[in-house]
């Protein structure tokens, strides 16, 4: 019986997103109801098949769910609808996206007579704005989302991913809006009724590049298969034995590798102590260390990575993820059945030690229901009544969250929960701030306080207050358990034990609050035998087994994205949280939550995992091709650099490109209906398309292509995003104010309870900006002995220069 078995969930509709984002409750035991015509959700037909012709897709978004066969062509199909939804807490809906026949629900009705319902549907792009009727993929989204056009060669054409993406990032931001409004309903809250924007989901993992492109202006193009602006190398190299990744942010990452593969000439190159000089210099450089690489195998250089701190990973293929005792001890790999076959597919990642997820399950057949124990009651146990709380407060009102977390995926998360209503308090120290401000130590860069006008912060530290204290030293110390006494939440994204080593564990933790949620964002997990191996997001891409599927067949392992793994790792920390925190509220007992961000990134492989798992031979890569749609390809249109994705989805929607294009014979051609007659002649297809298109800007061939109701997304770069239209008609940007940055924008949440996105409340902190209020109105402190902490550096509103820190460890040595 899991944590969520109080749960009854009903999923309509046809939609990945929504599939996902139902089948994260499931894991967690609640009883999902997936509605589908006699024929089945129309995903179960969704290539990469397995060996017996079942969708590997649909096998990882629905095992331990029930399914229920309503005919929308009964006569008594509403009514069965209605009866169904009505005995459920939560709607899960992605009719939008395809509603197989179900299109007629009064949704307003069926909330007015239960209030206490919790509603989310699942779009595109949203009701209203300038893409709202587009036609689309998963691959054409992610390119309007500006996570295409950055990869891949630098002559062309960008590289992406055949779907199974945007899915997965937009079913997690459904998962956080539903779990939220079950956190509030614990509390006596109302239901609530959410949009989720599979576009806007999207964004997530762009909205940093974004926001680097309003600071710098527009400097970001592509550079190259496994290049990314701004940090070099980030790449994945061929080595002895496998491929290794490698990724050089820091100074002294650099001057370490350079001294392991014995290239001091590189080390000692002013020119390329910084990423700047490095990236205008990458093919030199990579000339000279490439060869050196071929010395050793993948494993001997992780071994010697991990001796000298540098963030090195081996590159595995799907079949050694398969085989990792890590992933299947940990059950982020689990075994299924769907009907005779078995295999293996992707878990949860979402670690819950006390409460953890199910291991595995039952792909249901059309109609087949599965026993579930449990006690299937309304979870906030009111059912119907009146809500007792304001409806305008945001969900987590009343949440307190302790904030340990630095860089991308911990304060994502964290801003995620602020967002949604939570009191976050961000710890930091002036002798060690947030590194994502720019940490530089030397005297201009401190006394300008350029640590902070860093935009990446901003944008992730927003709706949170801000208080400096020197975890080090005893002071700093009593003060942050008295905070986490008193708070619902901790998280913090160190490396393993950092929290430990202070004396912030769990185990001293929940002895002073043993309602507490603690999360640990590890890199790797915190009994991983890579436990101390350094780590950014490009370090989990490498690592995740993701690259391996990626690009031409005979090509070598590609990445999609600069740093995906930590806005994946953020969103599933939020997710996380919510259920123990559903559990803390319930039962007043907290737990600890043991998040491998590198677990994060498997599902967007999942489908090739769960083919090959059954079969035993890799699925083909597939390029910019698709495993199911054909025509699927991005394609070059008029000037310089401009692409646009173009995939026809369906038989009919071929029929229409090739009448578009100028192809009649092709239109009207019956032995091309079927996309598998097409694929013999898919590069006659391509070239066809290709000459239409490079006669248009990629604006007028989008607008051209989407009148006639064909998928299509031109693919943008993020600095493109800050004018989109679409975007600028949902008002997805929201202005603010901060000191040392001035008006700037920040992004919206994806996820809306009405026409309005959230708002932004308040600007991310400066340093220690809330040390007083938090200090004196949570903690009783009198105006002296605030003075006396500051005086004694355990707080303060400046960061330390390097003079400053070496006087201080001075005073510490004697």
């Amino acid at each position: 019986m899991g944590v969520l078995s109080c749960l009854r969930i009903v999923e309509i509709g046809s939609s990945a997103a929504t599939s996902y984002c139902a089948r994260l409750f499931a894991d967690f035991g609640a009883a999902v109801q997936k509605v589908e015509p006699p024929t089945g959700d129309p995903i179960r037909y969704s290539a990469p098949l397995t060996p017996g012709g079942q969708s590997a897709w649909f096998a990882f978004l629905n095992f331990n769910k029930s399914s229920t066969i309503i005919d929308p062509a009964a006569p008594n199909s509403l009514g069965q609808l209605t009866s169904l939804i009505d005995d459920c807490d939560i709607l899960i809906d992605g009719r939008d996206v395809d509603s197989t026949g179900y299109a007629s629900i009064d949704i307003g009705s069926i909330r007015r007579r239960r209030p206490a319902l919790i509603h989310l549907e699942a779009s595109w792009f949203g009701a209203k704005g300038p893409y709202g009727g587009f036609a689309a993929t998963d691959s054409t989204v992610r390119a309007l989302a500006g996570l295409v056009k950055l990869a891949g060669p630098a002559e062309g054409p960008p590289l992406h991913a055949p779907d199974f993406q945007a899915a997965i990032v937009a079913g997690l931001w459904g998962f956080i809006a539903a779990a939220s409004s079950v956190v509030a309903k614990t509390q006596g809250g109302r239901g609530r009724s959410w949009s989720v924007s599979i576009f806007e989901s999207n964004l997530t993992l762009t909205e940093y590049l974004m926001f680097e492109a309003f600071a710098r202006g527009d400097i970001m193009r592509r550079i190259g298969i496994n290049r990314f602006w701004p940090n070099f190398p980030t790449g994945i190299y061929l080595t002895k034995c496998g491929w290794v990744g490698v990724t050089t942010a820091k100074p002294e990452q650099w001057r370490a590798f350079c001294d392991m593969i014995g290239l001091p000439e590189l080390r000692d190159d002013p020119a390329l102590a910084f990423n700047e000089g490095r990236l205008q210099n990458a093919d030199r450089i990579e000339r000279k260390f490439m060869p050196k690489l071929k010395a050793r195998t993948a494993l001997e250089w992780f071994a010697e990575g991990l001796a000298r701190k540098i963030p090195i990973v081996p590159v595995p293929e799907i079949s050694e993820v398969l085989q990792d005792p890590e992933r299947l001890a940990r059950g982020a790999i689990v075994p299924f059945r769907m009907g005779e076959e078995e295999g293996l597919t992707v878990g949860s990642v979402q670690r819950l030690t006390s409460t953890p997820p199910l291991r595995g399950g039952k792909v249901p057949a059309v109609g087949e229901q599965q026993a579930f124990e449990g006690n299937r009651t309304d979870v906030s146990g009111v059912s119907d009544a009146p809500a007792r709380i304001d409806a305008n407060r945001g969900p987590l009102q009343g949440v307190r969250i302790i904030d340990f977390t630095m860089g991308w995926a911990g304060p994502l998360c964290t801003r995620t929960l602020a967002d949604l209503g939570a009191d976050v308090i961000k710890i930091e120290a002036i002798q060690y701030p947030d590194w994502w401000r720019g940490v530089d130590r030397r005297p201009g860069y401190v006394t300008d306080k350029m640590y902070e006008k860093a935009p990446c912060f901003c944008i992730v530290n927003r709706n949170k207050r801000g208080i400096t204290l020197d975890l080090k030293r005893p002071q700093g110390l009593t003060l942050a358990k008295r905070l986490l006494a008193g708070a619902d939440i901790a998280i913090d994204n160190f490396s393993v034990d950092v929290l430990s080593r202070l004396g912030l564990g769990y185990d001293v933790l929940r002895t002073l609050n043993p309602r507490l949620v603690m999360m640990s964002m590890s890199a790797f997990g915190t009994n991983s035998a890579h436990r101390e191996c350094r780590a950014y997001g490009s370090t989990l891409e490498q690592g995740s087994g993701l690259p391996g599927v990626i690009g031409a067949a005979d090509g070598q392992p590609a990445m999609t994205h600069i740093a995906l793994g930590d806005p994946v790792g953020g969103l599933n920390g939020c997710a996380a949280v919510l259920v123990a925190l559903i559990h803390a509220c319930k039962t007043g007992q907290g737990q600890f939550i043991d998040l491998a961000q590198i677990e994060c990134l498997l599902p967007f492989a999942a489908p090739w995992v769960t083919v090959q798992s059954i079969g035993g031979i890799a699925p083909p890569k597939y390029g910019n091709r698709h495993p199911q749609f054909v025509p699927h390809g991005c394609f070059r249109c008029a000037g310089e650099d401009k692409w646009i994705i173009v995939a026809a989805t369906d038989e009919h929607m071929w029929q229409r490109l090739a009448t578009l294009i100028g192809r009649t014979d092709w239109a009207t051609d019956a032995s091309l209906r079927s996309a598998e007659a097409r694929r013999a002649i898919e590069d006659e297809i391509e070239r066809g398309i290709e000459a239409w298109t490079l006669n248009r800007d990629e604006d007028e061939a989008m607008a051209e292509l989407q009148s006639a109701k064909i998928a299509c997304g031109v693919a943008r770069l993020p600095i493109d995003l800050l004018q989109d239209r679409h975007l600028r008609s949902r008002a997805f940007l929201q202005e603010l104010e901060r000191p040392f940055i001035g008006v700037h924008p920040q992004p919206s949440m994806p996820i809306r309870e009405n026409a309005n996105p959230y708002l932004v409340r308040t600007a991310a902190p400066t340093l220690g900006q809330h040390n007083r209020e938090i200090l004196a109105e949570i903690l009783g402190l009198s105006d002296d002995e605030i003075a006396q902490l500051a005086k004694d550096r355990i707080i303060g509103t400046a960061m330390l220069s390097e003079a400053e820190m070496a006087a201080e460890k001075n005073v510490y040595a004697n």
